[in-house]
């Protein structure tokens, strides 16, 4: 059975503010290295979120979706993405770090 992944406008949004974060803050020094960042995010998410490694989120984040994955890019930075899922249909609904405001609540 295929697995289907719609990506929620709020989610492409905030892939979009990263990759001018990463950029323009000179996180990285080439915009081709941002793109491969963002890029590794959504294989990342292609290839985990129909496995058994997602969580349920905390009643406090629930409003971003009922499930999350966490993606550890580097020592310092760990994604979560939420998404809520029927069948093999996943909508990915948001995306924070461990340095969001938000992140607390994961914990």
């Amino acid at each position: 059975m295929e697995t289907i992944i719609v990506y929620k406008k709020e989610f492409e949004n905030e892939i979009d503010k990263l990759l001018k974060i990463l950029f323009l803050n000179n996180y990285f020094g080439f915009e081709e290295t941002a793109f491969r960042y963002v890029e590794k995010i959504y294989d990342f998410i292609k290839v985990n979120i129909s496995k058994p490694i997602s969580r349920s989120t905390p009643k406090a984040l629930s409003k971003f979706g009922k499930k999350f994955i966490k993606y550890k890019a580097n020592n310092n930075t760990s994604w979560y993405i939420f998404f809520d899922q029927k069948d093999n249909k996943f909508l990915v609904n948001h995306i924070i770090n461990n340095h969001s405001q938000d992140f607390p609540d994961l914990l």
